[in-house]
């Protein structure tokens, strides 16, 4: 019994901790909460809260990081205390109470990309591609499998970062763990209360971007007087008396029945324009229906444009034991040659470039260049080409993995030392693999794009299709 106690105790202080201290999360009671806003509760005060800490921990980045995700998860409970308290509201209305859950996910992304020479990139990249999870709320029917696949998006990232410490520093694996829980837990949560979607109120007024949810006051405090009574409604006017007898009247000429049509004209052929084409080509006014609806545009831009944003500068530097290749722009003469075994080669958003990279080194990554040729001599681990266009790579001694993720054309020109190089793709296009022959030429063989699955009675077999020409 006492261990229970103990227990409880602190699982009462860790959920203070994460509502960043007494009376932030209500009023230290579950009177007149909801149960699925105590479930959320429990939820920050469990994964979230060890999260948390172990992000203090870790430190740097990963803290800013953590505490950028915080505020979503607060902004997020917010919404489901308000859901708990008032009526489903319309979609414009709703649009505008996930603007803070938007903004904040919006933050917690732009952090990476201010970011991207962290050392602890992937773990800024493995929040900021599953953040998105946040929008939850608004993905009816179906917010579990949607928290599910923002969750598989950061596995990429994950998958890397217990590659590179799970002998070295077990606090990392701890705090890969510890993130993904989070995810994993709100799964179930969504799967418990809003399996369809956000789960309103049938009660309460209806819930409108005014009605924020009260902030819960002090531990101690009194709770503050409610808001003033809405405006009354205006007097009616003169105009709604004349609408009154339009309606009338209107009515009245329905219900005529068949006399309702005696005083139409008749349109003979002459008076048909099908009939007289001559008549289209006459002047005069010309009806047309109403205009299609078209959604209203945004006052403003929450994302400027690309165009509005200056220009990043260009880099080619070694940052620690990270060759930094950065925003290079129509440069066919860069060349890495002071290599060391231990060093890595971080490409960035480099294009029409060409890059040399001489010597051996650890591994090599190609993020987001377009029309960008790399020539490397060996490497001992991987080299993996995301979210590129148009790039062409060259081994001239050895490298036993090259991954090509989120990429569209790509020619990998093998050596003849390097023909046992294993490629792994995914969600890429135009992929091509050009083998060296005697004659120092090259052939070139596509890496397939179509595949045909099947159930054999015992499990889904995997094969190549050929595509008929």
């Amino acid at each position: 019994m006492e261990r229970l106690v103990e227990r409880l105790e602190k699982a009462v202080e860790r959920l203070e901790t994460v509502c960043q201290g007494p009376g932030m999360c209500g009023d230290g009671s579950s009177k007149g909460v909801a149960q699925y806003v105590q479930a959320f509760d429990a939820l920050l005060a469990g994964s979230v809260a060890e999260y948390m800490k172990i992000s203090k921990e870790v430190g740097g980045d990963v803290q800013k990081h953590a505490e950028m995700v915080h505020a979503g998860l607060m902004s997020e409970r917010a919404l489901l205390v308000m859901a708990s308290q008032h009526q489903q509201p319309s979609e414009n209305a709703f649009s505008s109470l996930l603007k803070p859950i938007s903004e904040q996910i919006q933050v917690v992304q732009n952090f990476r990309e201010k970011n991207r020479g962290s050392k602890l990139f992937n773990h800024l990249s493995a929040v900021s591609e599953s953040i998105p999870a946040l929008g939850w709320v608004a993905m009816a029917p179906k917010p579990g499998p949607y928290v599910k696949e923002m969750t598989d998006a950061a596995m990429f990232y994950t998958n890397r970062i217990l590659k590179e410490y799970k002998d070295v520093d077990k606090k990392q694996v701890d705090w890969v763990k510890a993130y993904l829980s989070i995810w994993t837990e709100l799964q179930a949560y969504i799967k418990e209360y809003h399996t369809t979607g956000l789960t309103w109120s049938k009660t309460g007024p209806v819930a409108t971007e005014g009605a924020k949810s009260p902030s819960a006051p002090p531990a101690g405090a009194a709770p503050p007087p409610p808001g003033p009574p809405p405006p009354p409604a205006p007097a009616p006017t003169s105009c709604s008396t004349d609408d009154s007898a339009s309606r009338s009247a209107l009515f009245a000429q329905i219900n005529r029945g068949e006399g309702i049509t005696s005083g139409l004209r008749h349109v003979s052929d002459d008076m048909k324009t099908h009939k007289n084409p001559a008549l289209k080509n006459q002047g005069g006014p010309v009806r047309s229906g109403p205009k299609p609806f078209t959604a209203p545009k945004p006052a403003c831009n929450a994302n400027p444009s690309p165009k509005t944003s200056p220009k990043a500068p260009a880099l080619l530097e070694l940052e620690g034991k990270k060759w930094r290749v950065e925003n290079q722009e129509n440069a066919t003469n860069l060349v890495i040659s002071d290599t060391e075994l231990k060093q890595v080669a971080y490409v960035f958003k480099c294009t029409n470039s060409t890059l040399q990279i001489k010597g051996k080194i650890n591994s090599i990554t190609l993020d987001n260049c377009k029309k960008l040729g790399l020539v490397f001599d060996d490497v001992v681990g991987i080299v993996e080409i995301i979210n590129s266009k148009d790039v062409k790579v060259q081994v001239m001694g050895k490298v036993p993995t090259i991954s090509i993720n989120k990429t569209d054309g790509c020619h990998v020109y093998l050596s003849k030392n390097s023909l046992d190089c294993e490629i792994v793709s995914a969600k890429s296009s135009e992929m091509n693999v050009l083998i060296p022959t005697e004659g120092g030429d090259f052939t070139e063989f596509p890496v397939p794009e179509q595949f045909k699955t099947v159930w054999n009675g015992q499990k889904l077999v995997t094969t190549v299709t050929e595509i008929a020409g």
